[in-house]
């Protein structure tokens, strides 16, 4: 077993745990005692599941930073240098400070195919945002697509193992001889990250067919990305792959799989974990103490069933409980569950406002002046909307209630003193019960106002 930072993770290749050498696919982890070892070198990443079957993954593995197939020639003509980095924004909903902002990178696209890399960066989009809560809150991203013009098309590893080519990332499938693990160069990823604004999360979208992906969950310390997502941009199964790996580095979810039959993942005998959708509780504890997930006991669940402790996640098949059966921290195709969707819409505040001033806030409006703000329209399918109000010193102004605009002089001011004016908008969710993830969910922009 190699040793993880410390933690225990999950074991990779489900299928292949009794007949593949341990060495080359068993998940890196860390033995009771094992914390102070030196961590393994590379970066660590999920491995998908098997392309036939439901599992969301197959535990994690440490691979090199810098890849491992790279085929270099003489380089980028006058006119492939000239198409090179060149950033568009696809999804513009909103200045980059104020947005959750994705970056999109395809590798394995020659110059004449970076047309088709944006129609697979906008389709394998869509597939997001087709699932909740990505549906509801869909506005609250940017998506940029940055091209990476690369010598061959297609990537390594497709469609042999043999197969080598010349291509931006260094894209390759059996990545630590496992097929369908789809690793990158990261540091050339992060050359092409960094000519887009302030990226939140990546993707890399690989110019094949074939199944395969991987989850680089750890946050980038130098570009303050969340994680990279690589998917094959022609395979119908790689969107969910790109969204249960959203599912680590945007609502910190652990892994609901497990594996029967691996005598070091049979029982969990840890302390509790900090994810908020694993716990060592089952459910009557969890009510007691009210922890985790205990405000969703007993609701049914979008993912199906009800929620409650079922007893078998984080890669152990007993001492660890998930929330409900088959969200998509398990399951390729389903949604997340109700724990998920709180975690996930938690995760998109953390990264987006929900107020732009539009009347710039570094100087004093007067009566003649109107101040503006922009907040972002809910798209799911009840009809909510953020709660817009204002504020004068503190005081509401309930007048004013859902407006985007005030005019200083239809706020009766009496006297020359300066005064404050605010405007917040607060997503009241309903899928959202924990306090702590609620104080979260309200931006503000403020004024100084006077006659």
């Amino acid at each position: 077993m190699r040793p993880v930072r410390g933690r225990v993770r999950g074991p990779a290749l489900r299928a292949a745990l009794a007949a593949v050498c341990a060495a080359a696919v068993l998940v890196a982890a860390a033995p009771a005692g094992a914390a102070d070892a030196p961590p393994a070198a590379g970066v660590e990443v999920e491995i998908p599941g098997p392309e036939h079957g439901g599992d969301a993954g197959s535990g994690h593995i440490r691979v090199p930073a810098a890849g491992a197939r790279a085929k270099t020639s003489g380089g980028l003509s006058p006119a492939e240098r000239a198409a090179d980095g060149e950033v568009v924004k696809m999804v513009d909903n909103g200045p980059t400070a104020d947005r959750l902002d994705v970056v999109v990178i395809g590798d394995g696209y020659t110059s004449a195919e970076l047309e088709r890399f944006r129609s697979d960066a906008r389709q394998k989009w869509d597939e997001v945002t087709a699932v909740e809560p990505y549906t509801t809150y869909r506005n609250l991203f940017n998506v940029w697509t940055v091209d990476a013009v690369s010598r061959e098309s297609g990537v390594s590893g497709d469609p042999t193992a043999a197969t080598v080519r010349d291509t931006a990332l260094g894209s390759y499938f059996w990545c630590e001889e496992i097929e369908r693990l789809l690793c990158v160069d990261q540091p050339k990823v992060d050359a092409y990250v960094a000519k887009a604004p302030e990226a939140d999360l990546v993707i890399v979208l690989a110019n094949s067919a074939k199944y395969g992906g991987a989850g680089y969950n750890e946050p980038s310390a130098t570009l303050g990305y969340e994680g990279i997502s690589t998917a094959s941009a022609g395979h119908p199964k790689s969107g969910q792959v790109a969204i249960h790996e959203t599912g680590h580095s945007l609502g910190k979810l652990a892994d609901e799989y497990f594996y029967s039959g691996v005598p070091e993942y049979e029982k969990y005998t840890g302390p509790e974990p900090a994810e908020s959708n694993s716990s060592a509780l089952p459910a009557d504890r969890m009510a007691t103490q009210r922890a985790k997930w205990y405000r969703w006991l007993g609701e049914p669940s979008p993912d199906g069933g009800t929620v409650g402790a079922y007893e078998g996640g984080g890669y152990f098949s007993t001492g660890l409980y998930r929330p409900t059966d088959n969200s998509i921290m398990r399951v390729l195709g389903k949604p997340f569950n109700l724990p998920g969707v709180e975690a996930m819409i938690g995760g998109f505040h953390q990264h987006a406002r929900t107020v732009t001033p539009l009347t710039p806030t570094d100087r004093t409006l007067r009566a003649r002046d109107t101040a503006r703000a922009a907040v972002p329209r809910l798209a799911g399918a009840d009809g909510r909307q953020l709660v817009v109000r204002w504020y004068l010193d503190g005081r509401e102004l309930k007048r004013f209630e859902g407006r985007t605009e005030v005019a200083v002089a239809d706020l009766w001011l009496f006297d020359f003193r300066p005064h404050r004016l605010k405007v917040t908008a607060e997503d009241r969710t309903p899928s959202v019960r924990d306090p702590e993830i609620a104080r979260t969910l309200r931006s503000t922009a403020a004024w100084t106002v006077r006659l």
